[in-house]
């Protein structure tokens, strides 16, 4: 049987493993919160120790704390962040809605680590305390929030906007390739007038472009932080200068224009900034899903779809069907897109008053910070994966584009400034009663001089710039 040990804390007594760094506040959470197995995100973690680094800096540097117990919690938080202590955190995502359970399984951690590095034993009454010590200035209102929104805008800089920025690049580079391929463009599914591929490639090219300059707007707003407020806003017990020296510690780490909050009753009492952020992973999310979808409807045959575009084969597509290979990449994309759809759902959903946010607080951080970096982790996998293994490997079939183009009946649209819209009609409904195309029927009844004729039935002609 492992070894135990015993802690007490205002409710008492509590019995936890020996070896865990963490204390009695973690343990009962373990030992409350048994829902979904599923731990807080280690970037939130990090974030958390963060800020806690931070802030023992700036209370070293004040004097409000001595100088050994400072940099202790310094070392200590810096081997969080690096990773050392991964397993010292299993409180699951579902807990209390301020995420004090999390930030006291952070506190006690780095509590105990510290007092190591001041030469402690693990069973020794520790040198640092947790709350005295390591979340001094600080309340789980205001550091939890703060902590989640640093965690999310590194994620979206770091991961996310390089993974959107390599798709792009490879949609790019595709519209450049395919620029000279006309081919049918379709509108509810339905043949429409000629578009060149590489027009429809800089459409996916110019839908990221907006989901980047939307992500980059909600980073900038993630970077003001609440930190500073305490317990409600008012900023009871931390020093004037508490949030805005973290914040230059954060930048100066960090590089990004991490600030203090402007109204931190706001800041507190709402999760907006995640609805807004949340919004703009959505629509990168909806951006990425209809380019796959469409990329998979053009790849779809490939002899009884549409053909015009042939995808890489990745494994093979069926149990029971020999030869078949699936568009999986494109599958994947859009299980993602729904995916963050619905953490969208979730995290709309905690930010709704009566829901997740009431009064003085917001009530749902450990899941609407879950929910989150879940949305940025999996939406920068899928874009690295679906510009590598998909979009810089698609060829275009240009001859089955053609031979597609010239069957289809909206053709007639280019001759209607000459022999007007009813006129055209009735030429596009001969031709689908006989089988011809636009281009016999009109040979067939002398319509239009011959030249002009081949002039406005020209395909690229038809697709402007």
């Amino acid at each position: 049987m492992a070894e135990r040990r015993q802690e007490s804390d205002a409710l008492g007594m509590v019995d936890l493993p020996a070896e865990a760094l963490w204390g009695s506040q973690t343990q009962r959470a373990v030992e409350n919160f048994r829902i979904s197995g599923a731990t807080m995100p280690r970037e939130f973690i990090i974030a958390l120790a963060r800020i806690k680094q931070a802030a023992a800096h700036v209370h070293k540097n004040s004097g409000e704390l001595q100088r050994d117990v400072a940099l202790a919690i310094v070392a200590a938080a810096r081997e969080v962040v690096d990773g050392k202590h991964d397993n010292q955190f299993p409180v699951d995502v579902f807990q209390t809605g301020s995420g004090t359970s999390s930030n006291m399984n952070v506190n006690e951690v780095i509590a105990r680590r510290a007092s190591q590095l001041l030469c402690a034993e693990l069973n020794e009454p520790l040198h640092v305390h947790p709350n005295d010590h390591v979340n001094r200035g600080q309340s789980s209102n205001d550091v939890v929030p703060s902590a989640a929104q640093v965690a999310a805008a590194v994620a979206i800089h770091e991961q996310l906007i390089p993974a959107l920025r390599t798709l792009r690049d490879a949609l790019e580079a595709k519209a450049v390739e395919f620029d000279g391929v006309v081919k049918v463009a379709r509108t509810h599914l339905m043949d429409a007038v000629p578009i060149r591929l590489g027009q429809e490639f800089r459409g996916y090219v110019g839908q990221i472009d907006a989901a980047l300059q939307r992500l980059q707007r909600a980073m900038t707003d993630l970077c003001e932080l609440p930190l500073g407020g305490t317990a409600v806003g008012t900023g009871l017990n931390a020093s004037d200068d508490l949030a805005g020296d973290v914040c230059i510690f954060l930048y100066e780490e960090l590089r990004l224009p991490f600030r203090e909050a402007k109204n931190h009753f706001a800041a507190q009492a709402s999760a907006d900034v995640f609805v807004q952020a949340s919004a703009a992973l959505r629509g990168a999310a909806l951006a990425m899903g209809k380019i796959a979808n469409d990329i998979r409807l053009m790849a779809s045959g490939p002899r009884c779809g549409l053909g015009e575009l042939k995808l890489a084969a990745h494994q093979p597509g069926s149990s029971i069907m020999p030869g078949k290979v699936n568009p999986v990449m494109c599958e994947m994309v859009v299980q993602v897109a729904c995916q963050v759809v619905g953490c969208d759902a979730a995290i709309a959903a905690g930010a709704t008053g009566g829901v997740g946010s009431i009064l003085e607080l917001s009530l749902a951080w450990p899941m609407i910070a879950f929910n989150a970096l879940t949305q940025i982790k999996v939406l920068a996998n899928a874009a690295d994966a679906f510009a590598g293994k998909c979009v810089a490997t698609i060829d275009a079939d240009a001859k089955r584009c053609a031979a597609m183009l010239e069957q289809s009946l909206a053709m007639v649209t280019a001759l209607t400034p000459d022999i007007g819209y009813d006129r055209a009609a009735e030429i596009a409904h001969e031709a689908y009663d006989s089988g011809k195309t636009i281009r016999e029927v009109c040979k067939d009844k002398a319509i239009l001089d011959e030249d002009r004729l081949e002039a406005l039935l020209e395909p690229r002609r038809q697709t402007g710039q």
